[in-house]
């Protein structure tokens, strides 16, 4: 079961600004926003759409088939409630098992889903199958600055004021237990290198956007 399933910690979520708001108030988007290539008549696959929600942009941006993933049922009951369009289709289903035919998809996107997940290596080779020659794969992630040290919290003093970041075992990649919303959430940390040496793999068949960012996701 999704963690987002659980009552107590959607109705947290809920109430996040970029929840209550959707996208302009999502503190990666106006980043994310300028890495979108053209949806005009194109296949867009959203991996962990949530309901904020890029699927429905990419709808309004002239995409003409557009199909959105998530594991909650929550997610997908709110996004189907909020923002449906005649070339959305929303699933119930985990990032992990997704599988196309290949060449199904002119453009993949995902926004904060990808640290959710044990083996990047696994979901970029089912993109690379799916996605079209000269397609697009748009991401974002939490930075690896945020999850290398795991408890997602600064540390501090004795004022209870933050004091310093910790990357304490950034280079010991794998599980972290963090907390999110007063509620302990796995995530999975890698390296920046980590991250753009799958990436070099993918681009020797099919063009990619990424971009660091010092910027803390909410």
């Amino acid at each position: 079961m999704s963690k987002y399933d659980d009552p107590v910690f959607f109705n947290k979520y809920a109430q996040m600004l970029r929840s209550e708001e959707g996208l302009e108030c999502a503190l990666e988007w106006h980043e994310l926003k300028t890495m979108l290539p053209d949806f005009k008549d194109k296949r867009v696959f959203d991996l962990g759409c949530g309901y904020e929600c890029h699927c429905y942009y990419a709808a309004e941006h002239g995409a003409k088939q557009v199909t959105g993933i998530d594991l909650s049922h929550k997610m997908i009951e709110v996004a189907k409630a909020k923002h449906s369009s005649p070339v959305i289709s929303y699933h119930i289903q985990n990032i992990a098992e997704v599988d196309f035919p290949a060449n199904s998809f002119d453009i993949v996107i995902s926004s904060l889903a990808f640290h959710y997940l044990p083996d990047f290596d696994a979901i970029v080779a089912k993109i690379k199958k799916f996605l079209v020659d000269g397609g697009d794969l748009v991401f974002s992630i939490e930075n690896p600055i945020f999850t290398a040290y795991g408890t997602g919290d600064w540390y501090y003093n004795a004022k209870s004021e933050p004091l310093v970041w910790p990357v304490d075992n950034y280079f010991s990649e794998g599980l972290r237990h963090t907390n999110f919303l007063d509620s302990d959430v796995d995530k999975y940390h890698k390296t920046w290198s980590t991250y753009q040496a799958r990436l070099q793999y993918f681009q020797s068949c099919r063009t990619y956007a990424f971009r660091r960012t010092r910027q803390r996701y909410a």
